[in-house]
């Protein structure tokens, strides 16, 4: 299973059933066929992949001894050449060629010797920034402007290349060099821990070097940047002039030497923020600390061992390809989960500091591969919980070295490098790491199925926030959080993080929402766009132009439509802190079993309210412990539940119309199972309509009649429409299966058959009438019943009569089975339609998102106009697999997450070279996947363009031989391509995706 491209034609071969053409290209015209890998080229099989066909010398020729020790390595390091393969050559695109690293080392050499040309300057005040020139803004908010210090620039004394490149695991398509600039001892002071004052230092050093290096032509771009978002560390962008603009990019880091500052005074419990200085308070009385400033010092202490970390990892990985390659697989998983953009992600330093800890702790292993590298790494993540036990790279038993608590005490996720006092994880929130173990545990369970797309749903697959969350919530705008933090008496933090009131809340933002979810809640992310890069002649962005908070909230579908929250009786110490933290929406409420609890009841009355009763929790708490108004908080969660609501509904999406409908099938059913009087007895009753799976668009209601808008024909027991009178209502009718048990009774040719059928469906209304009172009309292929308002028709069915159908008698008398349209008809409508009526229902009762993600897929292929092409079983086996097999994902909990997710299979399946395996109730296993994929290439030629296997429908897939055409199916993939990022976007948009029904573009369309 593998994306598809979607802007080639797909095609029908003519004179036979329309199949879609390779996707790939064709090699040039004349070109030697490899062996290896032969391509029929038939009208029927253009480009078609196909077994490959070997000759009997080349299929026993003895293997080379390069080819055995190719097998023993891949057996050993891979659990299949595919997927060896499939590894290396994503290490091939990702890698940087030799070419490219020649021009990129010019370029460094260059960037060295201008930046030691660089001009000193006199000495003066930190607050006396007249020299700068004009057009040159310092990089950096200096709030409180007033600070001690003095500052001259001299040129670095070391300019070394550290980080990724020079270790070999940076990786495309982005290549950033990070080059050190080791600032002379003369500009530093021992007091410049203090207050910011080498921070300050820091940013005057890049904007002198800016100044100077952007009027020379080497460069095509000067710009600033901060590293990894944080706001107190920015760093300087160099990008070469002409061609090579975006061959690589520079960052210059400005650091102090390794031991110019006492690592003593940059413990986590050290205070080198003055409250006096910062907050403009008196000195602190009664004996009060000031408070630590664990990050504050952090990120000074990780200038100071930049160097000693590359040396590290240089030792570490070395020589050791497989731990570069894993290094570089694990980058790449990272970036399609979206873990490392921003302040607190987990970047690829991470990740290789991660590796050189699990080498040094026997976990890892220099010789192994890069795919038992990332399996080592992502187990561990997976079983290691970093925010209760932390690591350490340290082996010293120094008793002047930190403790572990001390870093548990002031940090979230502890990691500590092989010095005992930086924490590597400073930045880290809990709600990160839980992400990233959340993704681990996931990534582990898709490896060891073992399936042959695990390496596309694991590498290749993006997993953006709107399609990996069920709801999403923006923070707008960002200046509300300052407030929030003076709500919180956030003080101590915004003076750790210089004033940075995004990253002084967050933390306890998350934890409040954390704590009120509860049993609604699996797991809660939050992310932050990175802070653009800006020009060198304007200010830095402030904290409120720092993008959108933006939190991802997983659902946890068992706690989800619960409407109480349920707290501890009413005389129990723990009430009044529940009192406290729900605030008005607490209550003393008395139970059945006569319990006074204190609880919280939020008002929903159907499914689609239920599922918005996080929103209600958030909007809640935020407003009464951090006041953040309401319309301060964009929650996308239920935009697109309005196009499956009809005309008369505004608070329901139809999940309680079609339980209704399915509640009177179950008692026609029970009435039908009862029946007195029938010659043979009911053995199976079984649905066989959308409604009776839950997947209809828009739920029928039920109607009764008006008298005085019919006349009443006594002799037929029938009512005639007056024709002074507006048209009554449309009652579809909903098809049942009705089996009756074998006999020898039942006779053998297909005409006596129907018309005992028929005889069947005349007692039938006859004895339902007389039994129940039900009023029932009769023809010759089914009985049409009203009851409560709905209309049943129940289809007589004989287990044989297909297979009666099939015989075909010769000339001579012989009688041969064979498929005729008749016999396939009647298969399909009384034996696959109920079976897959009955799976569809059982997985709605697993998961309450199905039928509105079935039902919201089909309005939108039929808002397209495509819903001719498409068969209603189809669309529904397709939203079935986003819930059987959800990977990399998990099941959707939300109508919405499940519609994007729809729009990406459709768009990104290989429908041309794969079946889309759809595995009702789990019966096929994986061998047997295996030979379904096989024969499907075998027989491709004979199967209709878009193919769904199901456990009862193994080879011919029944649900689309009558459609869609080649081009219809292209034209679906089309606009799901185009659809999914419109949506995705203006889901995304903090201000609102307006009505999704009224879209200006054409593909997003649902028509009202």
């Amino acid at each position: 299973m593998g994306p598809a491209p979607t802007g080639e034609q797909l095609r029908g071969a003519s004179g036979g059933p329309e199949v879609i053409p390779s996707l790939e290209g064709t090699g040039k015209k004349g070109k030697k066929a490899s062996s290896r890998k032969r391509v029929v080229t038939g009208s029927q099989a253009e480009n078609l992949l196909q077994p490959v066909k070997l000759s009997r010398a080349e299929l026993y020729k003895d293997p080379t001894n390069e080819e055995l020790n190719r097998l023993r390595e891949t057996e050993i390091l891979f659990h299949s050449s595919l997927l060896r393969l499939q590894v290396e050559e994503l290490l091939k695109e990702v890698r940087l060629s030799e070419k490219k690293k020649d021009r990129i080392d010019a370029f460094l050499l260059e960037v060295n010797h201008r930046i030691k040309r660089v001009p000193s300057t006199s000495e003066s005040e930190l607050t006396d920034q007249a020299w700068l020139p004009a057009g040159i803004q310092v990089p950096f908010h200096q709030v409180p402007y007033t600070v001690k210090g003095s500052f001259h620039f001299l040129p670095p004394a070391q300019v070394t290349v550290v980080g990724s490149y020079l270790l070999g695991t940076c990786i495309r398509p982005d290549i950033n060099v990070d080059m050190a600039l080791i600032m002379p001892r003369e500009i530093l002071q021992d007091k410049d821990l203090l207050n910011q004052r080498y921070f300050r230092k820091r940013a005057l050093y890049l904007a002198h070097l800016a100044h100077h290096l952007a009027r020379d032509p080497l460069f095509g771009s000067v710009r600033f940047s901060y590293i990894n978002g944080c706001h107190m560390k920015p760093s300087l962008l160099l990008r070469p002039h002409g061609k090579d603009e975006h061959l690589v990019t520079v960052r210059l880091h400005p650091c102090p030497p390794s031991d110019f500052f006492r690592p003593c005074r940059l413990l986590p419990t050290k205070n080198n923020v003055r409250s006096s200085w910062y907050r403009g308070q008196n000195p602190q009385e009664d004996g009060k600390l000031e408070p630590p400033t664990p990050h504050y010092n952090t990120w000074i202490l990780q200038d100071t061992a930049l160097g000693s970390h590359v040396q590290l990892l240089s030792n570490v990985l070395g020589s050791a390809l497989g731990l570069k390659d894993g290094v570089a697989l694990l980058k790449v998983w990272l970036r399609q989960r979206e873990l490392d953009k921003g302040l607190g992600g987990f970047s690829g330093f991470l990740v290789s500091m991660l590796v050189a800890f699990l080498v040094s702790t026997r976990k890892i292993h220099t010789t192994m591969s890069g795919y038992q590298v990332l399996r080592s790494v992502l187990q561990f993540l997976a079983t290691t919980d970093l925010t209760v036990n932390g690591i350490s790279l340290c082996l010293s038993s120094d008793p002047s070295l930190p403790a572990l608590a001390d870093f548990q005490q002031a940090f979230p996720v502890v990691f500590l490098d092989p010095s005992g006092r930086l924490n590597l994880c400073a930045d880290v929130t809990a709600s990160t790491y839980h992400q990233v173990q959340h993704e681990a545990r996931l990534s582990m369970a898709l490896l060891d199925s073992k399936t042959d797309d695990g390496f596309q749903l694991l590498l290749m697959t993006p997993k953006p926030m709107i399609r990996a969350f069920d709801h999403v919530l923006h923070l707008r705008p960002l200046s509300r959080l300052q407030a929030a933090c003076h709500r919180l008496k956030l003080w101590p933090e915004l003076q750790d993080n210089g004033g940075d009131y995004v990253s002084a809340a967050l933390g306890p933002l998350t934890t409040l929402l954390e704590q009120g979810l509860g049993s609604r809640l699996q797991l809660l992310a939050h992310s932050r766009p990175p802070v653009p890069e800006w020009d060198i002649s304007q200010d830095p962005p402030k904290h409120k132009d720092s993008g959108t908070l933006t939190l991802g909230l997983l659902l946890q579908p068992e706690g989800l439509n619960s409407v109480l929250e349920l707290g501890p009786e009413a005389d129990q110490p723990e009430a009044a802190d529940f009192r406290q933290f729900w605030g008005s929406r607490s209550e003393l409420r008395r139970f059945q079993d006569g319990a006074i609890r204190e609880a919280v009841v939020w008002e929903a009355a159907s499914l689609s309210q239920k599922r918005l009763i996080p929103h209600k929790v958030v909007t809640h708490l935020l407003a009464l412990h951090a006041d953040i108004p309401d319309n301060c908080v964009h929650y996308v969660g239920g935009f697109l539940d309005a196009l499956i609501q009809g005309l008369k509904e505004t608070s329901s999406t139809g999940e309680e119309a079609l339980a209704v409908a399915v509640r009177c099938y179950d008692d026609l059913s029970r009435m039908l199972w009862g029946l007195e009087g029938l010659p043979l007895t009911v053995s199976a009753v079984q649905g066989a309509h959308p409604v009776l799976r839950y997947t209809e668009v828009f739920p029928p209601s039920p109607v009764q009649p008006a008298c005085s808008f019919y006349e009443q024909l006594r002799e037929q027991a029938s009512l005639l429409p007056r024709l002074d009178k507006p048209c009554p209502a449309y009652v579809e009718p909903m098809t049942m299966v009705c089996h009756l048990e074998g006999s020898g009774q039942w006779p053998q040719e297909a005409e006596a058959i129907r018309r005992v059928r028929a005889a069947f469906q005349l007692r039938l209304a006859e004895l339902l009438t007389q039994q129940h009172g039900l009023q029932c009309r009769a023809t010759a292929t089914h009985t049409d019943v009203l009851k409560d308002g709905f209309v049943f028709r129940i289809r007589v069915a004989y287990q044989r009569e297909p297979q009666i159908l099939r015989e075909v008698r010769s000339p001579q008398g012989m009688i041969s089975l064979r498929d005729t349209p008749a016999s396939l008809c009647l298969e399909r409508e009384t034996r696959h339609l109920p079976l897959l009526t009955s799976a569809l229902h059982g997985l709605h009762q697993q998961h309450a998102a199905f039928s509105g993600v079935a039902r919201l897929a089909k309005r939108w292929v039929r808002a397209q106009l495509l819903g001719e092409g498409f068969t209603d079983e189809s669309l529904d086996l397709v939203a079935a697999a986003l819930f059987l097999h959800p990977e990399p994902f998990t099941p959707p909990s939300s109508p919405q997450v499940g519609f994007l997710r729809f729009l990406s299979l459709v768009s990104t399946f290989d429908w041309k070279n794969n079946p889309l395996i759809v595995n009702l109730n789990n019966e096929l296993t994986v061998e047997e996947q295996v030979e379904i994929r096989s024969s499907f290439l075998a027989a491709r030629t004979r199967l209709p363009v878009m193919v769904i296997i199901t456990p009862q429908d193994c080879k011919n897939s029944v649900w689309t031989q009558d459609g869609p055409s080649a081009q219809i199916l292209q034209q679906l993939v089309i606009l799901a391509a185009k659809a999914l990022p419109v949506l995705e976007k203006q889901l995304m948009d903090p201000w609102g995706p307006g009505d999704i029904r009224c879209s200006d573009h054409p593909w997003t369309y649902m028509m009202c």
